[in-house]
This record gives C-alpha cells, structure tokens and sequence, in this order.
C-alpha cells in the first residue's frame, strides 16, 4: 500500500522527489492557526541533528525535513536557492524567505502547533527570518570548538588553519545573537548530553509545549560511532583524534580569540 502510495505522490507531486508522499499528506491535515516558528541556530557538526530530532519526539513539533541531517536547507525546492552553492556562509547573500516560508509551509505538518527548521546558515540571517515567521523562537546552541574542528578536518579534508578560523568564526556570529534575540534560549552541547534532563527544562522555558520530549531512546543523528545510539557526550572521543600538529594550527587561531573561548566556558588545549 505504501509503494503505490508514494509511486502515485510522485506522479501528483514529482519535484518533491521522496518528500512528495508527505506534501501529498500534508494537504489532508487539518491546519491549526498560530503557529509556531522555532529555529535551531547552530554551526554544522555540533549535534543539531540530534538535538532536531530529540525535539522532534515531542507530540507539538513538526519537522520540515525528517530525512538524513533533516535541514531545511536542503528541501528540494529551497536547495538551489539555499544549498547548491558556495555562498551559504557569506553574510552579504540573503534570500527571498517569503518563498521559502511559502515552500517550507508545505513540508510542515500544520496539524502541530510548533514548526521546527533546522539549517546551519540560518546563525547569519536572524534578521530576515524575524521578518518573515511570526512568532519566532531560537535555540541558539554551541560546541566545543575542538570537537567542531576535528569533525571538519574528518569529514571534509579542511586543513585545521581554516576550521579553526570556520569555528571561532561561527561563535562569535552566536555571541551576536545571545546579545540580540528575543524569544531565544542559548544552550550547549555539553549541557543537552551531559545533563538532558535540564536542557529540556530550558526548552520548555522556551516552548511549555516541549515538555513531553522524549529523550531516553536511541537517536539515528549521525556520530563518531555511524550507529544508533542513546543521548551521549562524543567530546573527548573527537578532541583525542587531532594531532599534535593539528592541535597547533587550530591555536595559532584560538589564541588570538581567547575572549570568545572565555565567553562560552572553553579552555585551551595545549
């Protein structure tokens, strides 16, 4: 039933590609008004994923994109728009976020209360979305910087020079939006693994909605490991895996920005 299903969605919808049995589904809900727009502000390779589906288990959320690193971002019809180039991290290139809402709005269950996007860029462009989604919550998160740096140098082949310029760059975009969001929470890595639940507390100061979140349960977000796994602090297992060589190139830049790592509670790693 599933397979004719999706084969039919895909004829009715075919630029949705596998997201068309939801677009398909998503035209039969009954729409609840007022929603909710919450964006998870966080740089890449710092547990968003986890993070998006841990607030995915609540009854109030619906995701835009349930699928891989679910970021909205990379739906296809924002992709080209969003994701497809080179430019996602340069603050000079905004977008027409009245289409992507208007696109996003279909991917979103509107039969809940909360709508939930999580797109690593989206720590740039706070302003434009403020504009465009009424109301709007942020979780601003964070990870240790370290951590950050060797899953880029792992994952990407970026030499440790630039992911350590990549990582203080994006922290210092975060302490702009501690400063200047309203409707915000700042939370961090170290906290939702190592005391979850009072990082789901937190949230719930956010969102009341978010209190029902479930946490005790094996997460598929992608990790050190490439395994399911239930909620865990992957720190010291990613820090422990740059060189001494690599541990010296990142310094040459943390130490020149001592004043961010102080901000957020990092220390140094000699």
């Amino acid at each position: 039933m599933n397979s004719i299903l999706n084969s039919f969605s895909k004829f009715i919808f075919p630029k949705y590609g596998e997201y068309s049995s939801i677009i398909l589904k998503n035209n039969f809900v009954i729409k609840k008004n007022n929603h909710k727009f919450l964006f998870i502000l966080s740089p890449p390779y710092c547990g968003s994923t986890l993070l998006t589906e841990l607030i995915s288990s609540s009854g109030s959320v619906s995701v835009n994109n349930p699928f891989g690193t679910k970021e909205g971002q990379k739906l296809p019809t924002v992709r080209k728009t969003m994701f497809d180039h080179n430019r996602r991290w340069d603050i000079k290139l905004d977008f027409d976020w009245v289409d992507i809402k208007k696109e996003w709005m279909k991917y979103w269950n509107l039969s809940y209360p909360i709508l939930l996007d999580k797109s690593p860029p989206n720590i740039i462009r706070t302003k434009s979305i403020i504009k465009t989604f009424h109301p709007s919550y942020f979780i601003i998160f964070h990870r240790n910087p370290y951590a950050m740096c060797e899953s880029l140098i792992r994952r990407h082949k970026i030499k440790p020079l630039f992911a350590a310029e990549f990582a203080i760059k994006s922290l210092e975009y975060q302490m702009i939006n501690i400063s200047e969001l309203k409707n915000a929470i700042h939370l961090s890595y170290e906290l939702l693994t190592d005391q979850t639940k009072t990082a789901i507390k937190i949230m719930s100061y956010l969102l009341p909605e978010l209190k029902d979140i479930k946490y005790n349960q094996l997460f598929t977000a992608h990790n050190y490991f490439s395994k399911n796994m239930k909620i865990k602090n992957l720190n010291t297992e990613n820090i422990k895996r740059l060189t001494s060589e690599q541990l010296l190139q990142i310094n040459n830049i943390f130490n020149q920005k001592k004043e961010v790592l102080n901000f957020f509670n990092y220390k140094l790693i000699e």
